[in-house]
């Protein structure tokens, strides 16, 4: 795939469970640590890490605990205009 295409859903939802399980286990909390940490249920902690599905409220509960909260403020920001063509790269 062309890098300059945006990501799919999908490829973002693949990227944030594998970044979070990989924070997870930087700082050595386990599934059940980390669940009750964060007032998420395991279960849902298990079905984010392994498809991706979780809510939004969840997901920013996990965020919080797993000290990347804050990433979440760039979300939605507006950004300057983006070129149209090549000629506007120009």
């Amino acid at each position: 795939m062309l890098s300059f295409l945006p990501k799919t859903p999908f490829e973002i939802q693949n990227e944030l469970k594998a970044k979070f399980r990989t924070k997870r286990k930087t700082l050595k909390l386990t599934q059940e640590q980390l669940s009750i940490k964060s007032d998420v249920s395991l279960g849902s902690l298990k079905r984010f890490e392994s498809s991706g599905q979780i809510s939004l409220e969840s997901l920013l509960k996990l965020a919080f605990v797993l000290e990347c909260l804050d990433d979440f403020e760039e979300v939605c920001m507006q950004r300057g205009e983006l070129p149209r063509s090549i000629e506007d790269l120009l």
